[in-house]
């Protein structure tokens, strides 16, 4: 996790733009053929990444709150390059938050990063359940003095017996919260079990079911999603046409209660608390 210090005043504002987005480290793909002619990408350097990221930037800098997967923190395969760093300065994002769940080294650093307009002030990471370790939920909270904002960004298990015991474990995260969004790559469909369960554990809904945003030259399944508690208004969702990764970025625009449009309440330390569950 990285961030710099809270704003004096800073506040979230009342029409929230939220995006979702996996950008597979920076890797431009437009083929199924190029996952093999290609592959080499994701593990040695490649001089196209950085031009890449610097679309990617552009695409995400008209956002305030972005959730990304598939980022590299800085290894052999992005020429050391932290990728959440790089692209919270180029796109001019103030704050940003890294989870790394498969740190290998080396050879690569894979990680998860949220981009804000505004300061949290506290941040949990979650290593969540699974038969294969390596997944991670970043949960950053928002307080006013009315109410708390929380964010969960996920990037979830192939499996569907991973997913499930992931989003239960989500679900009890976020049980007590009145104002939730959950976004990121979520592996499954709007009416699979596993979001079905979700929905009917927490209040989650997803105002719009299937949009398509995999694979991003032909897009056919709906595995990107951002999830809201009913107190968000939902105003706008749509996929962008921004073919940099092999997913397009799914984007939704809400409208936050007044119990939230107070200034957020910074930690003590002026930075936000970091602990991990």
């Amino acid at each position: 996790m990285s961030d710099r210090p809270a704003d004096a005043g800073a506040r979230l504002p009342a029409r929230l733009r939220l995006m979702s987005y996996n950008i597979q480290a920076g890797i431009e793909t437009r083929y199924y053929h190029q996952y093999f002619t290609r592959g080499w990408r994701h593990v040695l350097p490649d001089s196209g990444r950085v031009p890449n990221l610097r679309r990617i930037a552009e695409t995400i800098s008209q956002f305030d709150l972005v959730g990304l997967q598939e980022l590299d923190a800085g290894s052999l395969r992005s020429g050391f390059v932290d990728q959440t760093a790089f692209l919270a300065e180029t796109a001019a994002f103030p704050h940003r938050y890294i989870q790394t769940n498969r740190p290998l080294g080396r050879f690569a650093q894979h990680s998860n990063g949220l981009l804000c307009r505004m300061p949290a002030t506290a941040v949990t990471e979650h290593r969540l359940p699974g038969r294969i370790p390596g997944r991670g939920a970043l949960l950053v909270r928002f307080s006013t003095p009315a109410a708390d904002l929380v964010v969960v960004l996920l990037h979830l298990a192939l499996s569907q017996r991973a997913r499930l015991s992931q989003l239960a474990y989500i679900a009890e995260c976020i049980a007590d919260e009145e104002h939730a969004i959950v976004m990121g790559d979520l592996n499954c469909h709007s009416t699979s079990p596993e979001l079905r369960y979700l929905f009917a554990e927490t209040g989650l809904r997803e105002p719009v079911n299937d949009m398509p945003t995999y694979p991003s030259w032909r897009p056919a399944r709906n595995i990107d999603h951002i999830l809201v508690t009913p107190s968000l208004a939902v105003e706008t969702v749509a996929v962008l046409d921004a073919p940099l990764s092999d997913h397009l970025p799914l984007t939704m625009t809400v409208n936050l209660p007044t119990a939230l449009r107070g200034p957020i309440r910074a930690s003590d330390q002026g930075r936000p608390a970091l602990s991990r569950g």
